[in-house]
């Protein structure tokens, strides 16, 4: 099979920024990163696009993915148990086909019932599904009677897991993300804290340190990853004391917080997109109240501080959620720029190089020789207008693993590369 030559391209990676070069693809990889001007031998079989200085962007990567939500909190039904299994696989082999086509060709998961992450994992790798990169999740882990736990009250006879996994002390916690990993759980969820699109207060700390570190303790006993929903200062400095390796929403976050983070190392998902958006929608009919409201500023206003401060910090929301559905994974980008103060650069640094990062690929987030060919090509420049990522007629090409996932670019010219 030829190559795939990428002349006069606004190359973009957060290391090398924004340069005019020729991309070389070759398999599964890049094989050449040439300066504009500088020739490539050209083959008989090469496919070369002249983009016209068109922008390639390394793959994205959507850190907090779920990939079975549809409507979630919509249906008066235990969590995960709102639909029969299958249909929920079904939704999630749809969703996972619009994040890698949307350019996010990694996807980190925030948990799903059913076992159905790694099933998609499997589905992926295997070339049966259509998807992206899959780091697969495991039930949402927390104590009897967490947030999403007491939600449905009257449903107190229902056997059937579903999305959830209620622990009481150490043992269980262990226990828990021990059989999760054996399911084929990759990185393991845990429900620390109420708060941010739950209906119980975010100052409500629903684990006990000895189960955080005994879940923390196994999970990284056994290889995989660890993350917590986590809405409040205190839970936060326990979960980075403890070795968490991801926080979702990091609701109260300061500069206490901020040096913590950073000093171990410890990702950072704001997913602050829906509970704004949410608001502004349904506002107080679903308990959002004024007070939430500002929770949300304050947590944008941080966002700053946290990226100067050397926090790792990533794309990725609750997409399914009800009025959140999916396929809109590039609103992120827009939002932190215009509602936190961001760059672009900035914003598509956290979905490129911290992506790979969190995915455990060196191989991945930049554009240079030896690199997984993991690419987007977008008609614009999305520095300049990082919006231009929401609109699906302005991504020519989405590859992956060095094979088009999608491929609307100009028609080929002669193999003739100057």
């Amino acid at each position: 099979m030829g190559r795939t030559v990428f002349s006069d391209a606004a190359v973009w990676d957060a290391p090398g920024g924004a340069r005019r070069a020729t991309v070389v693809v070759e398999g599964n990889r890049i094989t050449d990163v040439a300066p504009a001007g500088t020739p490539v031998e050209a083959r008989r079989d090469d496919r070369v696009v002249d983009l016209g200085g068109r922008t390639v962007l390394p793959g994205l990567v959507t850190c907090h993915f779920h990939a079975s939500y549809h409507e979630l909190g919509s249906t008066p039904a235990p969590f995960g148990l709102e639909e029969p299994p299958a249909l929920q696989a079904v939704r999630a082999v749809n969703n996972l086909g619009l994040a890698v086509r949307a350019g996010f060709t990694g996807a980190v998961s925030a948990g799903a019932p059913h076992g159905i992450d790694a099933a998609m994992k499997l589905a992926i790798d295997e070339g049966a599904v259509v998807g992206p990169r899959l780091l697969a999740g495991s039930h949402d882990i927390s104590s009897t009677g967490h947030a999403n736990d007491e939600s449905f009250p009257w449903y107190w006879d229902v056997r059937a897991r579903g999305a959830l996994r209620c622990c009481d002390g150490p043992d269980e916690f262990r226990k828990a993300v021990r059989e999760e990993v054996k399911a084929g759980a990759e990185i393991i969820k845990l429900f620390v804290t109420g708060g941010h699109g739950t209906m119980r207060s975010s100052e409500l700390t629903e684990i006990g340190p000895d189960e955080l570190r005994a879940a923390v303790d196994a999970a990284h006993q056994r290889g995989v990853l660890i993350r917590g929903h986590i809405a409040n200062r205190e839970a936060l400095l326990d979960a980075v004391a403890a070795g968490v390796d991801v926080v979702d929403h990091g609701d109260g976050m300061d500069d206490e917080c901020i040096d913590r983070l950073a000093e171990a190392g410890t990702f950072v998902v704001p997913s602050q997109l829906f509970p704004a958006r949410l608001y502004e929608i349904m506002g107080a009919a679903l308990g959002f109240t004024d007070a939430m409201k500002v929770g949300v500023e304050e947590a944008l206003a941080m966002l700053r501080r946290a990226h100067d401060g050397g926090v790792r910090l990533l794309l990725g929301d609750d997409y399914g959620a009800i009025g959140f559905p999916h396929g809109q994974y590039a609103d992120e980008l827009d939002f932190y720029v215009r509602e936190a103060g961001m760059t672009a650069a900035e914003v598509l640094g956290w979905a490129t190089v911290n992506g790979a990062a969190l995915l455990g690929r060196d191989d991945l987030g930049t554009i240079a020789p030896g690199q997984l060919a993991d690419l987007v090509v977008v008609d614009g420049d999305p520095l300049a207008d990082v919006a231009l990522l929401r609109d699906p007629a302005r991504l020519l090409a989405v590859v992956k693993d060095g094979a088009f996932v999608t491929d609307d670019l100009p028609a080929p010219r002669p193999a003739s590369v100057g």
